[in-house]
């Protein structure tokens, strides 16, 4: 064979070669993209998928709470309100309803205030049963039930208040506390109604600045000094 075909069969057999890279170049790029697409679309399903399963149910909402989330005791459209941010399992928030309870409740019948409670859930920790949340949502309860009954009701509770770091009041105690001021909150408390919306109170309580309880103010001013002479001066200033 001549040189001269010999080259041309190099030159041929190189062309082909470089035309076969090409074509396995392009074959890749296109499984690439294709891989890609893939990628993106399994990626953009399973986000879909994850917001859908995050969308939250909304928590029951009890009837008888106020836009705040307060159970309201008192005249609706009371000038002066008193908050008392509490907690059932709170020891300092069952001195507050021994020393200032009476006080409050003479304002309320006499028109001078209205008191919004507002239960929350904080001490969870304090009990081996989750008494707080299970006590604030029976507080929901009863104020559904029969909001006429629930200061009976939540005087009751503090006088009968569980030593931290037991278990707690049980649900068939709660629901017989109830049952004394003419409540029935079986289902209620069983089926934990107002859980939920405790919890997300609670947080909501927190984010607004509430570091303890009791916390209590008087249109919006924290009183440093709940006491029957404490309360009634600030209540005084705020008329």
């Amino acid at each position: 064979m001549s040189n001269s075909k010999k080259k041309a069969q190099a030159a041929a057999a190189a062309l082909q070669g470089k035309k076969d890279k090409q074509r396995r170049t392009l074959i890749q790029v296109g499984v690439a993209v294709v891989l890609i697409a893939l990628i993106a679309v399994i990626g953009f399903s399973i986000a879909s998928k994850n917001s859908d399963d995050t969308t939250a149910t909304p928590a029951a909402t009890p009837s008888s709470v106020t836009e705040n989330g307060a159970i309201r005791i008192g005249d609706p459209n009371a000038a002066v309100v008193v908050t008392a941010v509490e907690d059932f399992q709170c020891p300092a928030c069952k001195q507050f309803e021994a020393i200032s309870g009476d006080t409050l409740s003479d304002l309320i019948a006499d028109n001078t205030i209205a008191v919004d409670y507002k239960p929350i859930a904080i001490l969870d920790r304090m009990s081996s049963t989750n008494y707080s949340t299970r006590a604030a949502n029976a507080s929901m309860c009863v104020a559904d039930a029969d909001i006429s009954a629930w200061p009976a009701w939540h005087t009751a509770m503090f006088e009968q208040q569980p030593a931290e770091g037991g278990a707690g009041l049980s649900d068939d105690e709660l629901i017989s506390l109830a049952s004394d001021v003419g409540v029935d909150i079986a289902s209620c408390v069983t089926d934990g109604t107002y859980t939920d919306y405790v919890t997300s109170q609670t947080q909501k309580v927190l984010a607004d600045g509430v570091t303890g309880t009791p916390t209590v103010s008087v249109n919006g001013t924290v009183v440093s000094n709940p006491t029957p002479d404490g309360l009634r001066a600030a209540i005084a200033a705020a008329q």
